[in-house]
């Protein structure tokens, strides 16, 4: 079994595999079923990404495969919404969540920030310990919210 010592967490956007991640988002999860490539990669372009990487059998990280990704969409200042939040599955149980998020959360740009939001229908229990709670205000928010919109593009 993994540890999460074999987990390396990089924010570098040019080591991310858009393909796999375009791949898993497209086909696996609920709120991104169908969105097009392009979409993809204009979200990464205009958010802080953090990649999860194994090393290679040998320990090289260089050559080693990405298995977990996030994606914060945030004004480095008072507000992120930290959503795309995935580990492949047949790595998941190993930490590589908890490891993925607190290396997330220790960044630069999401210190100090006054409101950090997600959206998740079965993880809760992922994000608890890293802060996240039910909204204690409901009332305040809203949404604009087309589920539809890869089948529409």
């Amino acid at each position: 079994m993994s540890t999460v010592t074999d987990l390396r967490i990089s924010s570098d956007k040019n080591e991310l595999d858009v393909e796999m991640i375009y791949a898993f988002l497209s086909q696996e999860t609920p709120w991104a079923k169908g969105m097009p490539r392009e979409t993809l990669e204009r979200a990464i372009a205009g958010s802080l990404c953090f990649g999860g990487y194994l090393g290679d059998q040998t320990g090289d990280y260089a050559s080693g495969k990405q298995v977990a990704f996030a994606r914060v969409v945030t004004d480095h200042a008072t507000f992120a919404y930290l959503c795309d939040v995935f580990v492949l599955p047949e790595y998941r149980g190993k930490g590589y969540a908890h490891a993925l998020l607190t290396q997330l959360f220790a960044s630069e740009s999401l210190q100090g920030l006054r409101r950090i939001m997600l959206a998740t229908t079965d993880a809760h229990h992922v994000y608890r310990p890293h802060g996240f709670s039910a909204l204690s205000n409901p009332e305040l928010f809203m949404e604009v919210h087309n589920a539809d919109v890869y089948r529409s593009a």
